[in-house]
């Protein structure tokens, strides 16, 4: 009895004070009005509601795009007090973004942070993309699984170091993580400069921001997988995402250069 009643003060102390942080913290009144949260999603009715409740208490705009769901997902997230943007039929995860990009746009918001709809990016971390964001300033903030890679799937874990490392010699940039779908962007230089329709989407973000000179910041962040099929064919996504690499120009011309610099 006194362990339970230990935890629930606990559990307690600990909310009232996550609560009190998000009410103070100056960063997320100044971004409240020019960023929304851009979530899509396929078929995840079991985790979009609890997540857009989470969310809203870092940013209060919640778009989830419903990529062709056949179960509750729409419903669910509309009941948790998002605004759902409606796909008639599964586009892939870059159609998802764009519709919701566009969506945010055309509702006056200038950021947007993307976050994947299964649960695996959690809204604990998102100050952190905050903490050294200028609004003034365009600039690509994205999460760092691999600074502690042990949670990953051992062959997801080798994938996304392969990937990232060819994208690096590819565009002449450092990068840390690739393919993580949990970023901050601006939305005014992407919007024109995007095409690809699948998996690829992560990708090709950061090719544009490197052609068009945008510093590129990681940040670290947690680990989640849960039980589940991944959404990504092993192989159709890979023969995209090699058709869409092998298409794009090469930008390294000198060694490898900060993201900063």
């Amino acid at each position: 009895m006194r362990l339970c009643f230990a935890l629930a003060v606990t559990a307690t102390t600990q909310y009232a004070a996550r609560q009190l942080h998000i009410q103070t913290h100056p960063l997320q009144d100044r971004w409240r009005p020019l960023c929304a949260v851009v979530i899509p999603c396929l078929n995840e009715s079991g985790t979009i509601g609890p997540l857009v409740h989470e969310v809203s208490n870092y940013l209060a705009n919640v778009i989830v795009v419903d990529d062709g769901s056949s179960d509750s997902t729409a419903s669910e997230a509309a009941a948790a007090g998002a605004r759902v943007v409606q796909l008639p039929r599964s586009s892939g995860k870059g159609a998802a973004l764009l519709a919701g990009w566009q969506a945010a746009s055309k509702a006056g918001f200038t950021w947007v942070l993307n976050m994947d709809g299964d649960g695996q990016h959690a809204p604990a971390d998102i100050p952190g993309f905050f903490a050294q964001t200028q609004i003034d300033r365009p600039e690509l903030v994205i999460g760092n699984r691999l600074h502690n890679p042990r949670p990953m799937p051992p062959l997801r874990r080798f994938v996304n170091r392969w990937m990232t490392r060819r994208l690096s010699r590819r565009l002449g940039v450092r990068l840390e993580d690739s393919q993580c779908g949990f970023r901050l962007m601006p939305l005014p230089p992407f919007l024109a400069n995007l095409v690809t329709q699948r998996f690829e989407i992560e990708s090709e973000i950061i090719a544009a921001a490197a052609r068009l000179k945008i510093p590129i910041r990681f940040v670290p962040i947690q680990v989640i997988y849960r039980s589940g099929r991944s959404k990504i064919n092993p192989f159709t996504d890979t023969v995209r995402w090699f058709r869409w690499f092998f298409s794009i120009r090469p930008l390294r011309s000198r060694p490898l250069r900060d993201q900063h610099d």
